[in-house]
């Protein structure tokens, strides 16, 4: 990566540090919070037959990770374009 200035390489840093805190910030309410802390209150409720808190501990949490793969790659790929640093 060849970055304009320091300037930019620092608020490149910090742009992709922010985002990844809220993407585990997302992660870990979904995984420890749906399938450990809220699993009581979240099998009140079926889904596809299944208890909610059960279905998140058990699937759900990994489709979310997944799909936040996803979200980090578009973003950045996003980032990267904004700062120059992109594999054309």
């Amino acid at each position: 990566m060849a970055f304009k200035n320091e300037d930019d390489k620092k608020a490149y840093w910090k742009e992709n540090l922010s985002l990844l805190a809220k993407l585990l910030v997302v992660w870990f309410i979904v995984s420890f919070g749906a399938g450990i802390l809220f699993v009581d209150a979240l099998n009140t409720i079926q889904f596809f037959g299944f208890k909610l808190g059960f279905w998140f501990a058990q699937q759900g949490s990994i489709y979310v990770f997944v799909a936040l793969i996803f979200v980090y790659m578009a973003k950045m790929n996003a980032l990267d374009k904004k700062y120059g640093v992109d594999e054309e």
